[in-house]
């Protein structure tokens, strides 16, 4: 698993070093998946980790929410995250339904599951990712194969037609 160090998720989430620190270690609020081993070692970070911490400081930013009040939404979307893959979460949105409880919606999907939610689209969010965790975004489905398509046939096939 590729990990980022404490620099690099600064940069990552527009946080500074110390709001990081804050978020991370003193509040616990999302807390790094290694902690530092001492003094003057950084914490370390997994692309989950870092779409989180984006994900709250949009929440943060935008809808000015109080984010300690909402540790166990955290806890429960950092679980949810890990057992998701990069690259299924592309057009995806994420809806907060209120307290802890969130679903992951298709982006063209104009349907939620309740009547008060904020939605958050994650592609923005995956897409910064991409570049640093190496990891790269779905192939479109508008583009063409590499290789043209060949017709295989199997060797019994090729027998019978020279019976003929």
């Amino acid at each position: 698993m590729h990990l980022v160090t404490t620099r690099d998720a600064a940069r990552l989430t527009g946080l500074s070093t110390d709001q990081l620190r804050e978020w991370t270690s003193r509040r616990a609020l999302i807390p790094a998946d290694i902690k530092p081993k001492g003094h003057g070692s950084p914490a370390q970070y997994s692309w989950q980790t870092i779409l989180l911490l984006r994900l709250a400081v949009t929440l943060r930013e935008r809808f000015r929410l109080e984010l300690q009040a909402h540790q166990q939404l955290f806890f429960s979307l950092g679980n949810g995250l890990r057992k998701r893959s990069f690259l299924s979460l592309w057009g995806q949105s994420l809806v907060l339904q209120g307290g802890d409880t969130w679903c992951l919606q298709d982006s063209t999907d104009n349907g939620h599951p309740a009547d008060a939610f904020i939605v958050l689209r994650l592609d923005s969010h995956l897409q910064i990712l991409s570049d640093d965790f190496s990891m790269s975004p779905p192939i479109p489905t508008a583009q063409f194969p590499l290789f043209p398509a060949t017709g295989v046939t199997s060797d019994s096939a090729v027998a019978f037609g020279r019976r003929r």
